[in-house]
């Protein structure tokens, strides 16, 4: 830079400042009451790598276009006379590898024969300092993040709700957009092929700033499959098992770093010039990659810090992603054997009618161990059984098969219901089974018009009558569950004749929190035949009656006998 031809001529005489600054280690300026120039010392000169002659007559933003300097307290000095202390920040003429120095400049207003004649700056390159405190702060931002990742991230059994948490929890903290891509699950039916050497990862998660919210969007949503060329960062990421650190201002590693061409010219339009992928990796497992993107006037990501809190997010996502997979595979497994195992009942005889409900708790719940059965016996008797087995999951539903495969043993022998829950409970006992259940067994006998029950720690039958106005629920002794060892089963015997509806539940009808059982159970005694005398439309008027209030799973059975 060259001075003016016409600088502007000091409004004072500085040569006194002059011969006492022109040798100090710090920075000194003397500006006029315009905020121009009007001194420099050789500090200056060479903090700033201009020539003193080329400051003179001159603004600060003219010489140092890069630098952020408060004009505003500078004037406050000037009118009031108080010092003060400023941080000056940017970029001199000086080559230098730090992207942003930091000066402290102490601001003093000059007067001359009591007028005010301009201020004197003394500046003082504080940039180690500056940099140590950014780092502390973003330190500090870093583990109140890692605080806070237990309870923002993984909040359910949902792994792609889990991506998505992920990249909004790391956005605008950590980056300035983040993406989560899963390797898939599985190919599925009808899904299109990655072209030859490149490796397809599926979008399950992202989130930017609002600079950047539409261009992330345009890359693709969650479900969108991303095709990576093989020597990519984010393939590069999960062959390793370790983060990668790209720089994005240069043309080649973007070209690597981006799927294709189009979305290399898409990054560079946005601004992003650095990257830092991170795999999501749980016993021992690649699942997937986070990427981590910073734009614009953002500091470019490092090696340590940066990394390692990435790392240690991504970990810990990892691990409530994979409890999702496996949460789901156990869902769909548990879900299909349940169903098999609940489908409608085979009807004993011609002169039985028989209907079945059975409603899983939602979506977010493991599926339960409730089962019915019915199976007929001799003389035109036949036996009903409603059980629920203890817990979720795949076990309860395996030990539910369990229960009813010894069941029909017991049944063929025809012994009344309390005989039968005393041998499946030694049964029980000796197989092992380390689940309870509880279990209702009814015997009808259309042909007297009877139905005998037994019960092992299950809710009580009800019966509605034709024409009555309310339902009967039984008053039973209640052994306890099977698999207790304990026995002490009593077989009641009720009135149940022809047109009849004998009506069977698990404890889910009807049970409530905070509500005694007693209670609950009465609510049944307000159930009618519909007037349509119809079964199925019974259940309908079940389901909208205790469905919506339902804590666990529930299981219905109701029968009917025509007469004999």
């Amino acid at each position: 830079m060259q001075a003016e031809e016409h600088a502007h001529p000091p409004p004072f005489d500085v040569s006194g400042l002059a011969a006492v600054i022109s040798n100090s280690p710090a920075g000194v300026a003397v500006f006029d009451t315009e905020l121009r120039y009007v001194y420099v010392n050789p500090a200056l000169e060479r903090l700033n790598g201009v020539p003193a002659a080329a400051h003179l007559g001159r603004s600060v933003s003219e010489v140092l276009p890069e630098m952020d300097v408060r004009t505003d307290v500078m004037r406050q000095v000037l009118a009031d006379g108080r010092p003060r202390e400023i941080t000056v920040t940017g970029r001199t003429w000086v080559d230098s590898l730090i992207e942003r120095r930091y000066w402290r400049v102490g601001l003093h207003r000059m007067e001359e024969n009591g007028r005010v004649r301009g201020l004197v700056g003394i500046a003082q390159e504080v940039t180690a300092k500056e940099n140590e405190r950014e780092e502390l702060r973003r330190a500090k931002s870093y583990l109140t993040l890692l605080d806070n990742a237990a309870a923002r991230i993984g909040t359910t059994l949902d792994a792609r709700s889990t991506c998505q948490q992920l990249a909004e929890f790391v956005v605008p903290v950590m980056a300035d957009a983040a993406v989560v891509e899963m390797i898939p699950q599985e190919n599925g039916h009808g899904r299109r092929e990655p072209p030859s050497g490149a490796i397809r990862l599926q979008r399950c998660g992202a989130a930017a700033i609002p600079a950047l919210h539409d261009a992330i969007e345009g890359f693709g949503g969650p479900g969108a499959d991303v095709d990576y060329q093989e020597d990519a960062a984010v393939p590069r990421c999960l062959a390793d098992d370790e983060p990668v650190l790209v720089d994005l201002s240069g043309d080649d590693e973007l070209a690597r770093a981006a799927p294709g061409a189009e979305r290399a010219a898409a990054y560079r339009a946005v601004g992003l010039h650095s990257a830092v992928v991170v795999p999501l990796t749980a016993r021992g497992r690649p699942m997937g990659a986070l990427s981590l993107l910073r734009a614009g006037d953002s500091p470019p990501f490092t090696e340590g810090l940066d990394v390692v809190v990435a790392r240690t997010l991504a970990g810990r996502a990892a691990v409530d992603v994979d409890h999702a997979y496996r949460y789901t595979h156990e869902h769909g497994v548990a879900r299909e054997l349940q169903r098999s195992l609940l489908s409608e009942p085979r009807v004993p005889n011609d002169g039985i009618e028989i209907a079945s409900l059975y409603l899983p708790a939602g979506e977010g719940a493991l599926v339960g161990g409730d089962w019915f059965d019915a199976i007929p016996l001799k003389g035109g008797r036949h036996l009903k059984v409603m059980g629920d087995v203890m817990g979720h999951g795949v076990e309860a539903a395996v030990a539910m098969s369990n229960y009813r495969s010894m069941l029909r043993i017991m049944a063929d022998d025809e012994q009344p219901p309390h005989r039968i829950l005393e041998r499946l409970d030694r049964a029980v006992e000796q197989s092992g089974l380390d689940r309870a259940a509880t279990c209702l067994v009814a015997v009808v006998d259309r042909r007297e018009g009877v139905c005998e029950v037994a019960s092992a720690g299950h809710p009580p039958p009800a019966f509605i009558d034709p024409g009555a106005p309310a339902a009967r629920v039984a008053r039973i002794p209640v052994g306890p569950p099977l698999g207790t060892g304990f026995g002490g089963y009593v077989t009641t015997v009720l009135p149940c004749g022809p047109g009849t509806v004998l009506f069977m539940y698990t404890d889910g009808l009807v049970e409530r929190r905070g509500e005694d059982i007693d209670a609950s159970i009465q609510r049944l005694a307000r159930l009618t035949l519909p007037a349509s005398g119809r079964l199925e439309d019974l259940l309908e008027e079940v389901v909208d009656r205790f469905a919506d209030t339902a804590e666990d799973d529930i299981a219905v059975l109701v029968s009917r006998s025509r007469g004999y």
